[in-house]
């Protein structure tokens, strides 16, 4: 693996394939512990199981999903949790409330099969626009986001209290248009293609624990 001057690495062409066989179903509460899992993983303040529940709870104007994979076969466990999105709609705007993977798995399109699902749920509440913020520092979130018509809007400084970090406003516009239908669908064609990612440089994300085979980046 190529290692850039800034210290960021390349990947050899192909990236890493996409994980088979995930299913993107709604949250329950029997995932929470799956879910919890990753949170712990990725973020330096994790959300609690209560604040998770509380959201579930509001089904008229929120929707959460996860990402599940099989488990191995002849197991007797059921399928695991390897990602999870949320989002909230209120008169007419969906804001994505977060989405993660678990590390093991980044780069393998898990993010992009919940987004598919979530903008077409936001689609189903009444959304006609949708916004999120994300990490200034978080490229490959940025990349992934724009892939779905999202583009920068604004900062807000500090946002990220835990690291002092601003947060990147970004939002896409006219959801109900035919444009946006069409990029859709797209995404949802490339889901199962080989290959993970754009095949950009992963860049560092210090807090994310047990990356395998990366350095940083989205998912």
């Amino acid at each position: 693996m190529a290692v850039q001057p800034d210290g960021s690495r390349v990947r050899p062409p192909g990236g890493r394939p996409a994980l088979a066989a995930v299913t993107v179903a709604p949250m329950r509460r029997r995932h929470l512990r799956g879910v919890l899992a990753i949170e712990h993983l990725v973020y330096p303040r994790p959300w609690t199981a209560a604040l998770f529940a509380s959201e579930l709870g509001q089904p008229d104007t929120r929707r959460y999903l996860v990402a599940l994979a099989p488990a191995a076969a002849r197991s007797l466990r059921p399928a695991r949790v390897v990602g999870y999105a949320g989002v909230l709609v209120s008169v007419g705007e969906a804001h994505i409330t977060t989405v993660a993977t678990h590390p093991h798995h980044h780069r393998r399109k898990v993010a992009s099969r919940l987004l598919v699902a979530l903008l077409r749920q936001s689609l189903d509440l009444g959304a006609e626009a949708a916004t999120l913020e994300v990490r200034v520092a978080n490229h490959g979130a940025q990349r992934l986001y724009a892939r779905f018509g999202f583009v920068p809007a604004g900062v807000r400084p500090g946002y990220y209290a835990e690291t002092g970090e601003d947060a990147l406003i970004m939002w896409a516009h006219e959801l109900r248009s035919a444009a946006f239908a069409a990029r859709l669908a797209e995404q949802a064609a490339l889901l199962d293609r080989p290959g993970g990612d754009s095949g950009a440089p992963d860049l560092p994300v210090p807090w994310v624990k047990e990356r395998v085979g990366l350095d940083g980046g989205g998912g």
